[in-house]
This record gives C-alpha cells, sequence and structure tokens, in this order.
C-alpha cells in the first residue's frame, strides 16, 4: 500500500471547515473541481456507510471507521459501485476494498490545516494526486467565503 498525503491551511476554524467538508451541497462544489458531478449519500457517523458517487452511478462504498467531531475521519472503503451496483469480487474492487481515508483537522488561532491521507495501491496514485489539490484548494476557498461572509 502506498501513503499519500495531502496538505492545506485554511483561514477559518476548524468547525467551519468540517461543515463545508462535510454538508451534501459544499461536498459536490469542493469535490466537484476535481471529480465533476460528484456528490455522496449517508451519514457521517462511526459505523455508518458512505456511497461516493459519480455522474454515472461509480464510485466507491466505504465505511466511517473513526470519528471525532472537528477533529477526524477515518474511512475504510469496502466496494467499488458499477452504475450503483455494489462490487467486491471483481479485480478492480479487490485492489480497492480495505483502502483508507483520513482527514484530519487541526486548528490554531483560528486558521485550520486540513490534512488528507489515503491508503492505496499504486494504480490510484495518479487519480489522488491530479484531484486532491485542486479539491482542497476549492475548499479552501468556500470555507474562507463563509467566514468572510460571517
Amino acid at each position: 500500500m502506498l501513503h499519500l498525503e495531502y496538505k492545506i491551511e485554511i483561514s477559518a476554524p476548524a468547525k467551519t471547515v468540517w461543515h463545508t467538508m462535510l454538508g451534501e451541497e459544499t461536498y459536490k462544489q469542493w469535490a466537484g473541481k476535481s471529480w465533476p458531478d460528484s456528490f455522496y449519500e449517508g451519514k457521517w457517523a462511526k459505523g455508518e456507510e458512505i456511497r461516493f458517487i459519480g455522474p454515472d452511478g461509480s464510485g466507491t462504498l466505504a465505511k466511517v471507521v473513526a470519528l471525532t467531531p472537528y477533529k477526524s475521519i477515518v474511512v475504510q472503503h469496502i466496494a467499488m459501485l458499477d452504475k450503483g451496483r455494489e462490487d467486491r469480487t471483481s479485480d478492480g474492487a479487490k485492489g480497492w476494498i480495505g483502502t483508507m481515508e483520513g482527514y484530519k483537522f487541526d486548528e490554531r488561532d483560528g486558521n485550520t490545516t486540513v490534512t488528507v491521507t489515503m491508503e492505496t495501491t499504486p494504480e490510484w496514485q495518479k487519480m489522488f494526486d491530479d484531484g486532491w489539490p485542486g479539491a482542497l484548494d476549492e475548499l479552501k476557498k468556500i470555507s474562507e467565503r463563509q467566514m468572510a461572509s460571517v
């Protein structure tokens, strides 16, 4: 497994960044920067399942394995989605199942550093390296815009 890490500092408190990252509508905005028309279905709570879905119904199914509000989230991918259908048996799915994704929110003096970690296989590295920097930049813009309007 590869360990990938992406960071950004955002001029907003962790609570604002958390709600921006996980809110259904704001998720679509920041994730859509790198993965257009992406959305999620599910509940951000420990033990719950989240479906990360693209416009064609493909994506991934993950389980929230750890969650500390405004501090951190860890999800484990448990299936791939093929037009909404869960796939746990294809070679692609077998290479994806068990990969981990984490979000950490470190607040200092009203600013929050968001760290995204991915434990994944080499075949997914390019997608994440190409996608996460732009997505995090958009998360920063949205979060900071929300602070400016307060």
